[in-house]
């Protein structure tokens, strides 16, 4: 199932023809008018690449989002740290059919049952850590604004929490970049700059740890406060480690996940033959509700387009900055999306329709 499920993706129909330039810049638009400060997107397709933004950089100023700039690319992070472990398998250095307990004995509770693949794929029932951690506006999450966590820390708190069943965990992506480091002696963050990073050269791209800034330019990002919005553009990256310190930019992105699609990242990992379709891969057994988690897969989040494209990539949240980045599996087309929110209103709707647009026309 490893091997098929990361490579399903390059089996999916073509994308359509591309929507007209000046369309990308009304649909930017609209995103930041549902609920962003700032906008900034890349998009790749045949007539070649456009990049825009829209909103401001900063609050109360009219500076222009940078168009090359830098965000918090959250869960897409995961994506990195899955490709670092399946280039571990690949090397004979781990088995994804590992149980936690070979190489983190103890850590978690009945770990002897719960395979590396389940963490990737979400399927491990290990509780998520997000529900235990303090959230703006309160005041416990402002003064951990500077607050070095570790992954034990975060790992720990989660466990006080009952297993559930199939569902999206940060947790077991904190776990995975723990298998990282006792199979290889270097942080998951080292090793993606190792294994990815430098070799694709994403000069934008970088895993902070505990530093608070983000390099380069960029737009300002906010959290709800006691009295309105909050800057909260600086802040330890270490709240989200493993599973969600990823800085980088649109550009980085795209270049990211058409060497992951074109097979450039994992070629020990291409079979000779490919499966039809990775909704095959799916158990029949699980109800509609999990879908979307199990269709996380490996790292690799699949979403089918309105059109009936299904495209390839992942989505992040990082509290001042959320994004998206998702491709066709003929990597002919890609598209990346970067906000601010204002939390004023949900953007998402907002920002599946400029992807619909996009893919679909």
């Amino acid at each position: 199932m490893i091997t098929a499920t990361v490579l399903a993706v390059l089996v999916a129909p073509a994308a359509a023809v591309a929507a007209p330039r000046g369309g990308y810049q009304q649909g930017l638009d609209r995103v930041a008018a549902a609920g962003a400060v700032s906008v900034l997107a890349e998009i790749r397709g045949e007539h070649g690449t456009w990049r825009g933004t829209s909103g401001v950089a900063a609050l109360g100023s009219t500076r222009p989002v940078p168009v090359d700039g830098r965000f918090r690319a959250g869960s897409i992070t995961k994506t990195f740290l899955a490709t670092v472990v399946l280039q571990l398998a690949a090397e004979g250095r781990l088995r994804v059919d590992d149980p936690i307990e070979k190489w983190l004995p103890g850590t978690v509770p009945g770990g002897d049952r719960i395979s590396l693949r389940q963490l990737l794929n979400h399927t491990s029932g290990v509780p998520d850590v997000l529900p235990v951690l303090a959230k703006p506006p309160s005041p416990e999450f402002f003064a951990n604004r500077w607050r070095t966590w570790t992954a034990t820390e975060q790992i720990r708190l989660a466990l006080t929490q009952p297993f559930t069943g199939p569902r999206y965990s940060n947790t077991g992506y904190l776990l995975l970049g723990q298998v990282v480091e006792k199979v290889t002696g270097r942080s998951p963050g080292a090793e993606i700059e190792r294994r990815i990073i430098r070799p694709l050269r994403l000069r934008g791209t970088s895993m902070p740890g505990t530093s608070p800034w983000i390099p380069g330019p960029h737009p300002r990002g906010y959290v709800p406060g006691p009295q309105g919005l909050v800057d909260f553009t600086e802040m330890n990256p270490s709240l989200f480690g493993a599973a969600g310190e990823l800085i980088s930019t649109t550009s980085d992105l795209r270049r990211f996940f058409d060497a992951l699609l074109g097979g450039r990242l994992m070629p020990a990992l291409l079979p000779a033959s490919l499966p039809a379709s990775l909704p095959a891969l799916l158990p029949a057994s699980l109800p509609a509700s999990l879908l979307t988690e199990m269709r996380q897969g490996l790292g690799l989040a699949t979403r089918v387009t309105t059109c009936g494209i299904e495209v390839y990539g992942h989505d992040g949240d990082a509290l001042t900055y959320q994004s998206w980045s998702y491709g066709t599996a003929d990597r002919r087309r890609q598209v990346t999306v970067a906000l601010t929110p204002n939390f004023t209103a949900d953007p998402d709707d907002a920002v599946d329709a400029f992807l619909d647009e996009v893919f679909c026309r």
